[in-house]
């Protein structure tokens, strides 16, 4: 009789440890769950904090090409500062706006970007030098960041340096170099438009 007893009490706690495991397991199967879930979250949260900053760029990039477009040339002296005013003030708004996404980097990371970002900021400082030589290295900079094979030339320097990049800092840098191509090829086209209109008959300049 006290066997059986003996052998109720060990089956009873055999049969608690067994409950109390699956229990266990359910909880932490269910927190880990949760926390799959929230870090896509995190992930949708830092996507489109990603692309409020890429809006943020273009924004303040398309308010500038009005100020520096061919008919803010052709109005009248009163209506330009207006519209620079405006522009201006919608400058301002943007830049109220600040949004980051802080990119997780180690070292090589952090050294590749540097590298990176020095090289494009030395073909930036010679734009007002050459236009056209300007987007010919800014082109091959551009060319070496992209995954297909790109048309045109491609700056195997550079390409070296963009695969040591953070995968964010690859998008962002591959981003800034197409504003830039963008921003050169917009200016030489209002040069050459203003060369085209100069040279038309009867347009001299004279002096008194």
């Amino acid at each position: 009789m006290a066997q059986i007893k003996v052998n109720q009490v060990k089956g009873s706690e055999a049969e608690n440890k067994f409950l109390r495991s699956v229990s266990m397991a359910d909880r932490s199967g269910r927190l880990l769950e949760t926390l799959d879930n929230l870090e896509l979250r995190v992930e949708a949260l830092r996507e489109a904090a990603a692309s409020m900053e890429q809006e943020k760029e273009t924004l303040l990039e398309l308010i500038q090409s009005v100020q520096n477009s061919q008919d803010m040339k052709h109005i009248s002296d009163g209506e330009r500062e207006e519209l620079n005013l405006t522009a201006n003030h919608l400058i301002g708004r943007t830049l109220t706006v600040a949004v980051s996404v802080e990119t997780i980097r180690n070292l090589q990371q952090e050294e590749a970007l540097s590298k990176a970002t020095m090289l494009i900021d030395e073909v930036v400082n010679k734009v007002l030098q050459d236009l056209g030589s300007t987007k010919n290295r800014l082109t091959a900079l551009y060319n070496a960041c992209s995954s297909e094979a790109p048309q045109g030339p491609i700056d195997q320097k550079f390409q070296s340096i963009i695969v040591g990049c953070a995968l964010e800092d690859q998008k962002k840098i591959k981003n800034r170099l197409e504003r830039l191509i963008r921003n050169v090829s917009n200016a030489d086209r209002s040069i050459t438009l203003l060369d085209q209109q100069k040279a038309k008959p009867g347009n001299y300049n004279h002096i008194y």
